[in-house]
């Protein structure tokens, strides 16, 4: 199973604005810097922009900036604006009825991931954008 990283790559997008606070920034200079194509960076802004937290222009000299300051943008910002999806998923295989830990399983493993979902966004929403670049500005 491959791994979901429209989080990680919507959060190196929004460092690399936060990092160039106030100043217009091309989709082809993150596309670099996120090593990927321009047009994807775009989908990816195109969610953002929807959510407020950053805001583009178009056209030949097309660029985008942060919306807020990077202070006022948390992790959990970023995870819902890109509608990541959940850290785990139960399976859809179809219950066998005769026996108890099919029968029984979604809903007891139901219980523990919706509180491990409501955790990780508790912790999400403690972490600012500006705290994510504070940290690589420490590297």
């Amino acid at each position: 199973m491959a791994a979901n990283t429209q989080f990680s790559i919507a959060t190196h997008i929004m460092a690399c604005l936060g990092r160039a606070p106030g100043e217009a920034i091309s989709s082809t200079l993150i596309a670099g810097s996120v090593n990927t194509s321009p047009s994807f960076v775009r989908r990816v802004l195109a969610k953002l922009s929807r959510s407020g937290l950053v805001e583009t222009a178009t056209g030949k000299n097309g660029a985008c900036w942060l919306a807020r300051t990077p202070r006022a943008i948390s992790l959990l910002d970023i995870y819902r604006a890109v509608d990541a999806p959940k850290a785990f998923a139960i399976h859809q295989y179809p219950v066998d009825k005769r026996c108890t830990v099919s029968s029984h399983i979604k809903s007891a493993l139901g219980r523990v991931l919706d509180e491990t979902q409501q955790g990780l966004e508790q912790r999400l929403s403690r972490i600012s954008l500006a705290q994510v670049i504070a940290d690589l500005n420490k590297k």
